[in-house]
């Protein structure tokens, strides 16, 4: 199946196409690289048969010498696409696995948020980071990591989480056009999945997306658990249960306002996230809810990864450890019964 595709320009297009996951990360950066002669694409293996998870197919030949492979330095590579962007240039890095960001801690914490800062605004950073990202891959506890809360507490940069082909493209398209630092999670189980993808279309940055509206419960997801979440609201239909899902888009900043909104009417709050709670968006959003004097009709839950435990290499045991549509379910049924336990 050839990912190949034609560049269109940023705002060109209205209709949607169905595309991959895989296909549109490909398509956003074409059509940046097409439209923009400074944006480039390094990190290891980027040019070869299409990347490590195919999403560079066409890039290398369409653009030659803007796709460049680099050795395995993360900290390295991402501080020489600081340099290129102080030079003009919109590097997009791509990390072969969320595992290996903390490689690259100096880059990304020390350099990256805070250079625009350090310079009085002489400097934009206009770098892109892509990380292949989540569990279900069956890579083991060193390769699973979402990562998308490690660095929400650092000012100066986004983070972005793609839940669907649609959102993958338009939240890339939005990263490399900004003059700030952005990450984009990608997460390596959707790369198959199939969807509407409207060429030239950028997210706005820090506003979340409302999928399903509902009245009973409020559903909050990011990557892989977005389509969990849908999944688990048409089981509650079933019930006579209403649940409103919201992609959450954007780890930094969080989109409060329209979380707020939907926790408000519905009184009743479940977080569904590919990681640890503590001390992740979600133990945020509960906090920021709670801050402002929500009224809850239950005590918001999280569906997340088991406490204390790592990611095995099992298949079994990691299907039981990632959340499913009916562990969400059951969070919900029980927040709409008001059961508080």
């Amino acid at each position: 199946m050839s990912t190949q595709v034609e560049a269109a320009p940023v705002n060109a297009g209205t209709d949607a196409v169905e595309m991959t996951y895989r296909e549109a990360v490909n398509a956003a950066q074409l059509d940046a690289m097409e439209s923009d002669s400074r944006v480039i694409l390094m990190g290891e293996d980027v040019d070869a048969d299409g990347g490590v998870f195919k999403t560079n197919i066409g890039l290398p030949d369409r653009f030659p010498g803007r796709v460049i492979p680099t050795p395995i330095c993360e900290n390295g590579f991402t501080n020489v696409a600081l340099g290129m962007s102080l030079t003009g240039l919109r590097p997009i890095v791509e990390f072969m696995f969320a595992d290996f960001m903390p490689t690259a801690g100096d880059a990304i914490v020390n350099q990256l948020p805070k250079y625009r800062y350090m310079s009085g605004g002489q400097f934009s950073v206009p770098v892109t980071l892509r990380v292949m990202s989540g569990g279900g891959g069956r890579f083991g506890t060193q390769h699973s990591a979402t990562g998308e809360s490690w660095y929400m507490a650092q000012p100066g940069m986004h983070i972005a989480v793609a839940g669907s082909p649609g959102a993958a493209y338009e939240l890339l398209s939005a990263a490399i056009a900004c003059e700030d630092p952005v990450i984009v999670f990608e997460h390596k189980v959707l790369y198959t999945r199939k969807g509407p993808v409207t060429r030239g279309a950028r997210a706005e940055i820090g506003k979340a997306a409302v999928l399903r509206e509902g009245t009973d419960v409020t559903i909050l997801a990011s990557l892989l658990m977005v389509e969990r979440a849908l999944a688990a609201a048409d089981t509650l239909a079933g019930e006579g249960i209403s649940a409103e899902v919201i992609d959450l888009r954007w780890v930094r900043p969080l989109d409060m306002a329209t979380i707020g909104a939907s926790v408000k009417k519905t009184g009743r709050l479940i977080i569904a996230e590919e990681q640890w709670h503590e001390a992740g968006w979600g133990a945020t959003v509960i906090s920021n809810l709670t801050r402002a004097n929500q009224q809850w009709k239950a005590i918001p839950r999280a569906v997340a990864l088991y406490h204390d435990t790592l990611i095995p290499y099992s298949p079994p045991l990691e299907d039981e450890m990632i959340p499913s549509a009916e562990r969400i379910v059951t969070a919900a049924r029980k927040a709409a019964q008001g059961i508080n336990e």
